[in-house]
């Protein structure tokens, strides 16, 4: 016999991104320039945007995902996204009944920029966490 509360708990309910940059317009053309000569660097950012804007791509993974997948900044981020994430970004959050960590600065790191290897590095994450997508 399983327990409600227990496959409550560990339902998805959203996926939270956090990028390694802040969300003001000083903050984006810092991380901007920064990344252009080499000094600032975001794996998350490498996986969802182009040199400027979001990658139609992205998009296109975004909408077809089994949970929503939401963004924030560094300094935008909810505070229950602050506390799971430990204060690291970039990082990708899983919101159950309580936040969790999903996938880690070096785990985005090793995605390389690439959206597929980024989802399959979630799939790996939900199963290793036992977590379940809204749908099963």
């Amino acid at each position: 016999m399983s327990c409600p509360n227990a496959a409550r708990a560990r339902r998805i309910v959203r996926l939270v991104g956090v990028y390694d940059a802040d969300s003001s317009l000083r903050g984006e053309l810092a991380y901007w320039v920064g990344a252009r000569l080499g000094r600032r660097h975001c794996s998350l950012c490498d996986i969802t945007h182009g040199s400027v804007w979001q990658r139609p791509e992205w998009k296109a993974c975004q909408a077809e995902l089994q949970a929503p997948f939401d963004t924030y900044h560094r300094n935008d981020q909810p505070d229950a996204v602050r506390i799971a994430a430990g204060g690291h970004a970039p990082v990708i959050v899983v919101e159950t009944e309580s936040g969790n960590l999903l996938l880690a600065p070096d785990a985005l790191h090793a995605c390389a920029g690439s959206i597929e290897s980024m989802v399959e590095a979630i799939e790996q994450a939900v199963q290793r966490h036992g977590l379940v997508w809204p749908a099963e």
